[in-house]
């Protein structure tokens, strides 16, 4: 976000930067990155920094030999105790250091995942922003409002993605998310702090444009029963209501 300073008679440019992120349903993720890896993308040149240094072999053992993992199974991704997609939006939010970064003998696995889980939840609510891949129109809706900004197209829900496409037992279902668990415990918390980040930010736009219509002598209430009546379902699509929803609602 760039601004202006005066200092003396002289104009400094100046930038305010902020950390933003978009979370993910974890088995949906899973299984995105899994479709990905198996395709012949890798992190080869990720160095995993932390507390200045990268992870020695030791620390983070390869989960395959060669020069990538492509066709890997879903059973083959799962297998690897070493795999960095499991927890992967855990370990990108929280603090490593807290737990001696890669090193898993610092601190007892339990304790480990306490804190790891504690630091993404903190790290989470101190962003000014962020969103759910779930939520897209809920999602544009909070970047527009906290930012200011506007988006020229509404964004889309698109829920066709290559992990829809994947047939799984609930055996298979449970293992990625017993995989996953930090990552479903933030996500479980994520979603519900959203929620009140939505629902409060629409309460102060609502309770905004009421002043403003009293403002100008009108009754917010004429506005309200045009739209279906007070507490009635409006036959216009609300702005933040999820496109899906709407196709499944309207049809």
């Amino acid at each position: 976000m760039d601004g202006e300073v005066m200092v003396g008679q002289q104009k400094i440019h100046t930038h305010t930067f902020y950390y933003i992120t978009l979370l993910r349903d974890p088995v949906s993720r899973y299984l995105s990155e899994w479709r990905h890896v198996q395709r012949g993308a890798t992190w080869k040149t990720s160095l995993h920094m932390c507390d200045g240094r990268t992870p020695t072999p030791e620390e983070l053992p390869p989960c395959y030999e060669g020069t990538d993992w492509s066709g890997c199974t879903l059973q083959q991704f799962m297998d690897c105790p070493y795999n960095l997609a499991n927890n992967r939006q855990v370990r990108m939010l929280a603090d490593l250091s807290l737990v001696g970064c890669y090193n898993l003998s610092t601190v007892p696995d339990k304790r480990r995942s306490q804190l790891l889980l504690e630091s993404a939840k903190k790290n989470l609510r101190d962003m000014a922003f962020f969103g759910l891949t779930e939520y897209q129109r809920k999602t544009q809706f909070l970047f527009e409002r906290t930012f200011r900004l506007r988006f020229i197209r509404p964004f889309v829900q698109y829920n066709s993605t290559r992990a829809a496409g994947v047939d799984l037992d609930n055996d298979t279902v449970a293992r990625i998310e017993e995989l996953n668990d930090m990552d479903m415990q933030l996500y479980d918390y994520a979603r519900d702090l959203f929620q009140q980040r939505y629902q409060y930010t629409r309460q102060l736009e609502r309770r905004a444009h009421r002043l403003a219509l009293r403002s100008h002598g009108l009754d917010p209430r004429d506005f309200l029963r045009e739209e279906g009546g007070v507490g009635g379902e409006g036959t216009a699509r609300l702005p933040t209501e999820d496109y899906m929803n709407h196709i499944i609602n309207r049809w």
